[in-house]
């Protein structure tokens, strides 16, 4: 079965979705809209598709069966919402939204409304973190002791000050929060339930309400420990890094690819040298560097779920674990103090 696609919001992220999109037979593109129309008209133009007025108009039509919620972050609930109620399933880019009570009100109308909800967090389908999850799921790695995600990046002044909306609390959140977020989703995903966060931000080089840097000790439901840290003032930008260290073994991967392999004993024993699968190119300078195949193949995974009546492979609850995490690091570095998760 074709589903058809909306897509809103059609700035740098949306022409990932649309390329995705494009790569899967059971799916097509048939419209976008914007609040800057113009921008949504030269978008369909060159998409092949319809572009639409308003949210309302794209809402209406018979032949959308999922939107792309491409909006900034802290609009992501409210247009979200809308298309649930509209019986639309629903993409929606990473984070979930800004609040845990935005992402509640969310999850709560996609379950009233019975539709799909996915929420962007590609990178779990990149093949390293592919192949890393089924050696943890094997156990190969041991009791697991220490999770480890870095994002240093590097945004310049320019790219903050290219939307008003950037680098605001209400609309974008900090570099953990729009950059950081991926990783964080990994850690939590390959480690389990983060059970405390110790945490300090810090705006360090740019003229913006939010952090350009933030620093986090966790602690893990499985006793193990771990470190978040996130920047976009680090010149020029580095690959985004995931290592998780067990009793029998560590992986490292940069940028969705492993980098090194290291096992103690077993069927895994082989060392790689370091920098064994690394990608050709790095995204840690470029907003616009991303791979459509990975997601396309988590917007696949939720046309699977939806015809197999399932929930998808990230779900809103998933979405709203790795917010959970982003805003207690924020807390803490508010107080000063540990905060507790999962009372």
């Amino acid at each position: 079965m074709t589903r058809g696609f909306g897509i809103v919001g059609t700035g740098v992220i949306a022409a990932w979705h649309a390329d995705a999109v494009a790569t899967l037979p059971e799916a097509r593109l048939a419209a976008v809209t914007d609040v800057a129309v113009g921008a949504a008209a030269k978008f369909a133009a060159a998409r092949g598709c319809a572009a639409e007025p308003d949210l309302a108009a794209l809402l209406a039509r018979r032949d959308i069966d999922v939107v792309c919620v491409c909006v900034p972050s802290g609009l992501h609930a409210e247009i979200g919402i809308r298309a649930a109620k509209a019986g639309k399933h629903l993409v929606v880019e990473k984070p979930i939204d800004v609040s845990l009570d935005a992402a509640d009100r969310l999850i709560a109308a996609a379950r009233a409304a019975g539709v799909g909800l996915t929420v962007i967090s590609q990178h779990r389908f990149d093949p390293g973190l592919v192949e890393l999850k089924a050696l943890l799921d094997q156990g190969a790695l041991g009791r697991l002791v220490l999770g480890e995600a870095s994002t240093k990046w590097y945004r310049s002044q320019a790219y903050y000050e290219s939307a008003d909306w950037r680098g605001t609390h209400a609309m974008d959140g900090g570099s953990l929060m729009n950059q950081g977020i991926h990783y964080v989703d990994l850690l939590r995903w390959c480690m389990g339930p983060v059970t405390e966060v110790t945490a300090v931000c810090a705006t360090q080089a740019h003229r913006i309400e939010v952090e350009d840097t933030s620093l986090a000790l966790v602690r893990f439901g499985s006793g193990a420990v771990g470190t978040i840290l996130s920047s976009t003032a680090a010149f020029p930008g580095f690959p985004q890094r995931l290592e998780i260290t067990g009793t029998a073994g560590t992986v490292t991967i940069e940028d969705g690819a492993i980098v090194r392999r290291a096992f103690g004993a077993g069927p895994h024993a082989a060392a790689d040298p370091p920098g064994g699968d690394r990608p050709a190119a790095a995204t840690g300078s470029d907003p616009a560097a991303l791979e459509v195949a990975s997601h396309a193949a988590q917007i696949g995974d939720l046309l699977a779920a939806i015809e197999e009546g399932r929930e998808p492979a990230v779900s809103g609850e998933s979405g709203r674990d790795a917010l959970e995490i982003v805003c207690a690091v924020y807390s803490s570095s508010r107080t000063g103090r540990p905060v507790i998760l999962g009372r």
